[in-house]
C-alpha cells in the first residue's frame, strides 16, 4: 500500500518518462535534433523510479539488458544511416524504463506511427509548399521536399503508448 509523501515522489519519478519522451519528440519536430541531455535524464531516473516502486534487482537488470540490445541494434541503424544518432540514444533509454515487457509494445507502436507520420508528412510535403508563406522557420524546414524525418516524434508517441505495459506500471500499480 502506498501512502501520502513517498506516493507523490513516486508520482514524480514515474512522470519522467512521459515528460522527456514528449520533450524529444518536440525538440526533433522543431529541430531535428534530440539533445542528449534527454536520453542522459531518462538513463539516470530509471534507477530511482524502479526503486520506488520496487522493481526487483533481477527485473532491473532485465531492463538494462533489454536497453543495452536497443541501444546496439541501434547503432547500427545509425551507422546504415537510417535513424539519426539521438533516435537511437532515445529508443534505448525508452528501452530501460519500458523493459522486456512493454518493449516489445514499444517498437510495435513507434514503427506504426512511424510510417504513418512518414506518409503524412510525405504528403503534407507535396501539398504545403503554397501555404508555408509566413510559416514558423522550423515548419518550412520541415517542409523540405527531400528533407529529414524527425522520426524521434514516432518515438515519442511510440513511449508513451507502450509504458502502460511496463513493469514500472505494473509494479507501481500492484502496491495500490
Amino acid at each position: 500500500m502506498h501512502n501520502g509523501p513517498m506516493d507523490t515522489l513516486t508520482l514524480i519519478l514515474l512522470s519522467i518518462l512521459p515528460a522527456l519522451a514528449i520533450t524529444a519528440g518536440l525538440k526533433d519536430l522543431i529541430s531535428m535534433t534530440i539533445p542528449n541531455w534527454i536520453s542522459g535524464l531518462l538513463v539516470a531516473g530509471f534507477f530511482p523510479a524502479a526503486l520506488a516502486v520496487g522493481l526487483a534487482p533481477v527485473a532491473m537488470a532485465a531492463h538494462v539488458g533489454v536497453a543495452i540490445a536497443a541501444l546496439f541494434i541501434g547503432a547500427g541503424m545509425f551507422a546504415l544511416r537510417w535513424i539519426g544518432g539521438g533516435d537511437a540514444k532515445l529508443i534505448a533509454a525508452s528501452c530501460l524504463w519500458l523493459g522486456v515487457t512493454g518493449s516489445g509494445m514499444f517498437l510495435l507502436w513507434t514503427g506504426l506511427v512511424g510510417g504513418l507520420f512518414c506518409v503524412v508528412l510525405i504528403f503534407a510535403r507535396f501539398y504545403s509548399r503554397p501555404y508555408l508563406l509566413g510559416a514558423p522557420g522550423w515548419v518550412v524546414h520541415l517542409m523540405e521536399p527531400r528533407g529529414d524525418i524527425p522520426y524521434g516524434v514516432a518515438i515519442a508517441i511510440g513511449a508513451l503508448m507502450a509504458y502502460p505495459s511496463s513493469a514500472l506500471l505494473e509494479s507501481f500499480s500492484a502496491g495500490l
